[in-house]
Parts: structure tokens; sequence; C-alpha cells
């Protein structure tokens, strides 16, 4: 029950966050809600590899054979104090550990600030890897949680990575 309202509180949350990417009091209130989800995912338990569903009520089938599988150095960097505009970057790195060539096929962001980059090409199995995530600071402040959901030939086959930061106006004490 509390992995469905965790859930349906991001999907919301994805919703508002497309239509709302350029609003100041909507971006306050998804930084919110951003920083409810993630206290909640702190104190039930991580969900980040949870199975994704293909519906509501279907949970996603495991394929049959031998897949890849993600093994990332960490799920969430904490950039700290970052001033308003500043752009800042992150490199997640990972190694391919499953029984098969891993291909990653996106990696989608909670907003337009927030932007990945990722391998094109498979990674083989031992083989190893980076995602770059870059976050736009500019017209945000506050605590910014961002959600960047990677979807890949693994189980389950969204896989997701978080940052997060203390956007302050410059020029205004930490």
């Amino acid at each position: 029950m509390k992995l469905n309202i965790l859930n349906y509180l991001f999907i919301v949350l994805i919703g508002i966050t497309a239509f709302s990417c350029s609003n100041k009091e909507l971006e306050s209130r998804i930084a919110k809600l951003e920083g409810k989800v993630a206290e909640l995912e702190a104190k039930n338990g991580p969900t980040i590899n949870a199975p994704a569903s293909t519906t509501a009520n279907q949970p996603e089938v495991k394929p049959d054979g031998p897949l890849p599988a993600f093994k990332f150095s960490e799920d969430l960097h904490d950039f700290g104090t970052v001033n308003e505009p500043e752009r800042v970057s992150h490199v997640f790195t990972f190694e391919n550990v499953g029984e098969a060539p891993l291909i990653i096929s996106s990696a989608t962001a909670t907003c337009g600030c927030t932007v990945p980059e990722w391998p094109k090409e498979p990674i083989p199995v031992g083989g190893t890897g980076e995602i770059k995530v870059e976050y736009n600071s500019a017209n945000k402040s506050g605590i910014q949680n961002k959600t960047v959901t990677i979807t890949a030939n693994t189980y389950p086959k969204k896989t997701q990575l978080r940052i997060r930061a203390n956007v302050v106006k410059s020029g205004n004490p930490s």
C-alpha cells in the first residue's frame, strides 16, 4: 500500500513538473513534494529498484534468459549548497554485473532543468559506464530534489538516480 502511495505521488509529481518548470510558485511546491517523497522513501525503505508496473494493477514480467544488471556506485548525489544560477553536474558510474550486454534506451529527468547524458553503445558484461547529470539552478530556490529515470534492457526496466541541492540566490549566505 505504501509503495502504491509513493508511486502515485511520483506520478502526480511528474505531471505537475511537466507543465510547470518555469513557474516559481509551482517549482516550490514540487520541491516540497519531492522532499516529502524522499522523506517517505527514507522512512519506508528505498523504492529505487522496485519493479515498475506496466499498468496500475499489472506488475512487470521478468523476461526469460540472461539479463544485464546495473550496479551503481551511488544512486543519490547531494550537491550541497548551490548559488543560483549556477550549473552543476555529477557523474554516476555503474558496472554491468549481469549476464548479457546492457543497453540503455533512455534517461529522462523530472524537469527540464536536469539533463542526463548516457552511453548509447552496449555495455558488455563486466563493463563500466557513466551517466552524467547536469542541473541548472536558474530560477530555483530552496531544497531541490530531482529524479532521473533510466530505461534499459534490465529487470526491472526502470532504474532511478536522484540528485539534491539547496539553491540560494546569489549573494545570500547559505
